[in-house]
């Protein structure tokens, strides 16, 4: 299991990864990412700024990152700081196929991705992801599984996937919407020739959305790693967007919002590896204090209530727009 090799990190931070979503192509839905990419979003201006964060979080003891076929060229921009970079030997690379970018390097596209998980959609991005990343890549995840998800019924897929993780790889999936708690458990149930097929669980969970946790204790506890991903909720959670509680128990600890939201992911005992998703080498150094963050009683008791319910918090994420 890939993910072994972060239980003999000795930095805090080693249990901090960064993900790449919005980085790897030029438009994508986080609250104030236009002031914090250059207004030129030309391929390599975002392949330097990939680089410029990656060196950064490995600097500062990240050992994680998190990328996709549909994040636009983020396994290219991730292959290429690889490459140029053969001293590493100490990183978990993961990445996800299910969901294909169409949006062709335009902010302004009518869709900036397609969902497929089926059995040929799998053979031709693993053959693309396989070609960038080769034997780079530890894990590779089925991209938002959802209850209805033929992925979780397909048992040539599951197949397929037995025989990849046969071959060295481990197999996991990420969630998305207000039933994820469903897909986790219709996921853990998945098994091949007796097997569980799934190594890995990445969902989103943060201080507005918490309905996953239930079922994220059980993976854990069924021996799987649980990634979290948004936070920070694609920015509701940081300056200047932040509620006003949580701007309340970030002033009593004199650091970020980002660094608060994130820290009470990692007091999660399920918490396997909590994502950034930074743009810039700032955020990511605020968010990275999120490992020195303690908070007491009445600061988790205040931002407990801040809870939304899930169907209005996955309402209100499908009506950002893409910046």
């Amino acid at each position: 299991m890939p993910f072994s090799r972060l239980a003999h990190a000795t930095t805090p931070t080693a249990h901090i990864g960064l993900g790449l979503a919005a980085v790897g192509r030029p438009g994508y839905i986080n609250l104030g990412r236009e002031d914090d990419l250059p207004a030129e979003r030309s391929v390599e201006a975002l392949r330097e700024r990939t680089h410029e964060l990656l060196e950064a979080a490995y600097a500062q003891g990240v050992r994680y990152f998190d990328v996709a076929r549909s994040y636009g060229r983020s396994e290219e921009f991730l292959a290429d700081w690889l490459n140029h970079r053969p001293d590493i030997d100490d990183v978990v690379i993961g990445s996800k196929w299910g969901y294909t970018y169409t949006a062709d390097w335009h902010i302004d596209a009518e869709a900036h991705e397609v969902k497929d998980h089926s059995l040929a959609t799998y053979e031709r991005q693993r053959a693309e992801t396989a070609e960038l990343l080769g034997d780079r890549l530890d894990l590779y995840q089925i991209h938002s599984v959802t209850p209805d998800s033929p992925a979780l019924t397909d048992k040539e897929l599951h197949a397929r996937l037995a025989e990849a993780a046969a071959g060295g790889l481990s197999i996991g999936f990420s969630t998305s919407g207000p039933a994820q708690a469903e897909a986790i458990r219709a996921a853990l149930a998945v098994t091949v020739d007796g097997a569980p097929l799934f190594r890995t669980v990445q969902a989103t969970y943060n201080v507005l959305e918490t309905s996953a946790a239930p079922a994220l204790a059980e993976a854990h506890d069924a021996g799987l790693t649980v990634i979290v991903k948004e936070g920070v909720a694609n920015g509701r959670l940081v300056e200047p967007y932040a509620p006003d509680v949580l701007k309340a128990v970030t002033a009593e600890t004199s650091l970020g919002c980002d660094a608060v939201a994130l820290a009470l992911i990692l007091r999660q005992p399920w918490a396997g590896v909590v994502l950034s998703g930074a743009v810039t080498a700032n955020q990511l150094a605020s968010n990275l204090h999120a490992a020195v963050v303690d908070l007491d009683d009445d600061q988790l008791s205040r931002l407990a209530a801040l809870v939304e319910d899930p169907r209005a918090y996955w309402e209100r994420r499908g009506q950002l727009p893409w910046h």
